[in-house]
């Protein structure tokens, strides 16, 4: 709570957007009623969570969670739902007219704006450690510094696999 603080205090205005991105993902989560939209939602929570992880200093913990999360689980999730459940999701017409659709494109492009920018804009530290010693250092501050994180992080990929397993059970 305290790096959310200094960061907002310090006037980090792109700290307090990834809050507000992580915040209104996992409200659109809790309040949707389809579960592929909620899903996506997820995606977008996700995000946001990364981009605190940067700002807190954890980038390995930032791109692991976009690597692990949006990459393997919410997309192994989202195939999962739409290979199971075809009753919910319509006839497969694209239906452009749709406002739901101009507003996920709209929210998909400027986050698309903001992330390049961001990284574009970033100067990215460089380390002056060897590689042996860098990956010691590494495992060495998952463990002790950073073991928090990485209980958290379990803590939500054992729930993410529990609700994807009680989502399709619930089904039959």
């Amino acid at each position: 709570m305290e790096i959310v603080l200094r960061e907002l205090q310090n006037g980090n205005v792109a700290f307090g957007i990834f809050c507000l991105i992580a915040v209104i993902g996992a409200l659109y989560v809790l309040f949707s009623k389809n579960v592929l939209y909620a899903s996506y939602g997820l995606l977008v929570s996700f995000l946001g969570v990364a981009g605190i992880f940067v700002f807190a200093g954890g980038e390995f913990v930032s791109a692991a969670q976009i690597m692990i999360y949006i990459g393997g689980i919410l997309i192994l999730l989202i195939f999962g739902i739409m290979l199971s459940s075809n009753k919910k999701m319509g006839k497969g017409k694209l239906n452009i007219e749709n406002m739901d659709m101009v507003f996920s494109l709209t929210i998909a492009v400027s986050l698309s704006l903001l992330l390049s920018f961001l990284v574009l804009e970033s100067k990215f530290s460089t380390s002056s450690f060897k590689p042996q010693q860098h990956i010691k250092n590494l495992g060495y501050n998952l463990m002790t510094d950073s073991v928090l994180v990485l209980e958290i992080i379990g803590v939500l990929l054992l729930m993410a696999l529990i609700g994807a397993t009680y989502i399709a059970k619930k089904d039959e």
